[in-house]
């Protein structure tokens, strides 16, 4: 089941691929075309108005990013597409680079070097463990051990 964001937005595409010229429509696949209409949402309504550019409408944003594809794959020249794609690639880039800045991927797995003048002591590595163990004494232990066969004797009989 296709969303109903996918659905408005295919909607849209369809009506304005009515105001475009007949050979630049049928540069696109068939297929495409019917994808396109089988996944609409036949209860969303949409005008589509030609004297309007596609940012002065309520075009949504899936529908705007389709349309570029579209342009894109079909009816841009070539150097119309390497500027497309070069585009695309430094956008990307970007935005890896600001995820690298925002999460710093290359501090995650950094081994934390211990200098030399450091000196553990066991009472910052307890502050810092996530749970509190208890060593179990020597009396605790036989007691425990008694108390489970008991419990064994119990649900056999």
């Amino acid at each position: 089941m296709i969303s109903i964001e996918y659905a408005n937005a295919y909607t849209e595409v369809l009506e304005i691929l009515k105001f475009i010229p007949k050979e630049d429509y049928e540069k696109i696949p068939k297929e495409k075309i019917k994808l396109f209409e089988t996944n609409s949402n036949k209860n969303y309504n949409f005008k589509y108005n030609p004297i309007l550019t596609l940012d002065e409408q309520e075009t949504s944003k899936l529908a705007k990013t389709i349309i570029a594809i579209l342009f894109r794959d079909y009816w841009a020249t070539e150097s119309q597409r390497k500027k497309i794609l070069a585009k695309e690639k430094y956008d990307m880039q970007k935005q890896e680079e600001e995820l690298n800045k925002k999460y710093k991927y290359d501090d995650i797995f950094k081994k934390h070097e211990i200098e030399k003048g450091d000196i553990l002591d066991h009472n910052s590595i307890n502050q810092t463990a996530m749970v509190e163990y208890k060593k179990e004494n020597f009396f605790s232990k036989i007691i425990n051990i008694i108390k489970r066969s008991f419990n064994k004797n119990k649900y056999i009989n």
